[in-house]
């Protein structure tokens, strides 16, 4: 973070300081909510769990360095004490922006958000120092917490923001005021919370609204593919800027095609010029995001070769999203378990079947949650999706929703052992110890809730080590 002092840091909060001998002390660390972070010059924010409460750790991050503690009580060491931690952090974050002389971008998206993410920082970062969202933590403390990381040197900090209801995005872009603000597509995630796609577009919407207008600089970057997203050009008085494999995209892809390993290749279109572009990510559905990521890259004031050769290096960044690892035998197993909906479902099974053109795949599925009256629906479809793709065999983990992903497999054609539902992780990682051959592929995906994980965790560590189970 910009070096602050307690005592600015208490009046921007509204706080009151207690045991601070000297509040002219500045915090020159970190802001971290982990008392396993804390460390010289780091200020501590105090969250009180249903199981664990930040409160606690007072004395040992200040043992390890921590400055102070900002919680909602004094604690016998530097504090200081608000009313709510979570609006003291939301304060905080919206003054270090304030001070900041970077270009904030933030985006949303009901798919796609944290690799399209990781994208834009990696194209941005080899422009200016670039600070963005670790993982997916887009809500009202992991925002937050990634903005206070910026520091003087920072020129961009792209911020992921997440919604679960109206409002949600409309908070988080006033405590992070964006210039430019980047919405992905409208999709089923979290459906069953929202009540629909209106709701969501609407919900997404908030982003566009709360940019500035053109005269000051503001830019909305939106999907031409996605009309619930186009139709939010009539919600900004920013600049508009569309990307896609529309023809009227100002930012689009043509000549889009996959390797022989199931990685995107395709020329790169923008209004500065055109480029070629080999993505080392797997999966078609890689393009869009590249797409949105090279909008904003040319928004900022890259080349369309400097945008094509960072494209075509990036790599991911966040656990669990399409992870390839070969294993000795032969075996490809592709770890996608962070978390699904319909439309990464859709996207995981088609990158599955490039990846895998010629071999034997398998789909390890679980639950797709939030997903509302659409639930049973949304399974079936991807049951059935697995057939038409000629998924050598589905395996569906889990309850209620495994059982009708099996259902639209067998409803669609797939009548014999093509697919099957087993109860648990354990149980699908035994049947995969006995069946896999070498040369198979293997995608394991589901809702974070699943825990799915584990069984690509304990494939690649049984091709490496021998028996393990899954954990």
């Amino acid at each position: 973070m910009i070096a602050l002092s307690l005592a600015e840091i208490a009046e921007v909060v509204g706080g009151q300081t207690h045991d601070i001998p000297d509040p002219s002390v500045q915090v020159t660390g970190p802001v971290v909510r982990d008392s396993r972070e804390a460390g010289p010059g780091s200020l501590f924010v105090a969250f009180a769990g249903e199981r664990v409460d930040g409160h606690d750790f007072a004395a040992a991050v200040v043992e390890a360095g921590a400055v102070a503690v900002l919680g909602t009580r004094p604690v016998g060491v530097p504090a200081i004490v608000v009313d709510d931690v979570q609006s003291a952090l939301g304060a905080l974050a919206r003054h270090v922006v304030r001070r900041l002389g970077a270009t904030l971008v933030a985006l949303t998206g009901s798919a796609g958000k944290t690799s399209t993410k990781d994208l834009i920082a990696q194209v941005l970062r080899r422009k200016a120092p670039t600070v963005f969202t670790p993982g997916s933590l887009n809500n009202e403390i992991g925002l937050p917490l990634t903005a206070l990381s910026a520091t003087e040197e920072t020129r961009f900090l792209v911020l992921e923001m997440g919604a679960r209801g109206i409002g949600h995005i409309s908070y988080l872009a006033g405590l992070t005021p964006p210039k430019v603000g980047l919405v992905l597509n409208v999709g089923s995630a979290h459906i069953g919370e929202f009540g629909g796609r209106e709701q969501i577009a609407q919900a997404k919407g908030e982003l566009v609204e709360a940019l500035p207008s053109e005269a000051e600089g503001g830019t909305a970057i939106l999907n031409a593919d996605d009309p619930y997203v186009r139709a939010m050009a009539s919600r900004t008085k920013a600049k508009v800027i569309f990307f896609g494999e529309s023809g009227e995209a100002d930012v689009r892809a043509e000549n889009v095609r996959l390797t022989d390993t199931g990685q995107p290749s395709f020329r790169l279109h923008t209004p500065s010029g055109a480029s070629d572009v080999t993505m080392r990510l797997y999966g078609e559905h890689h393009v869009s995001n590249a797409l949105a990521a090279a909008a904003v890259a040319h928004e900022l004031g890259m080349s369309a070769d400097e945008i094509a050769v960072a494209l075509s290096e990036a790599g991911s960044l966040s656990r669990w999203r399409m992870e390839v690892t070969e294993r000795p035998d032969g075996v490809t197993v592709v770890n996608d378990a962070y978390n699904a909906n319909p439309e990464s479902m859709r996207a995981a099974l088609r990158a599955l079947a490039a990846i895998g053109k010629g071999r034997r795949t398998w789909a390890v599925l679980g639950k797709m949650a939030e997903l509302g009256d659409e639930a049973l629906a949304e399974h079936d479809a991807v049951g059935r999706l697995a057939v038409r793709l000629n998924v050598s065999k589905l395996v569906a983990v889990g309850g209620r929703e495994a059982a009708w992903l099996q259902l639209g497999a067998y409803n669609e054609g797939s009548w014999g052992e093509e697919s099957v539902h087993v109860s648990d992780a354990q149980a699908a990682v035994d049947l995969l110890r006995s069946e896999l051959r070498p040369g198979d592929v293997v995608l394991v995906k589901a809702s974070r809730s699943v825990g799915l994980e584990s069984v690509a965790q304990a494939l690649i560590e049984t091709g490496a080590e021998g028996e393990v189970s899954a954990r």
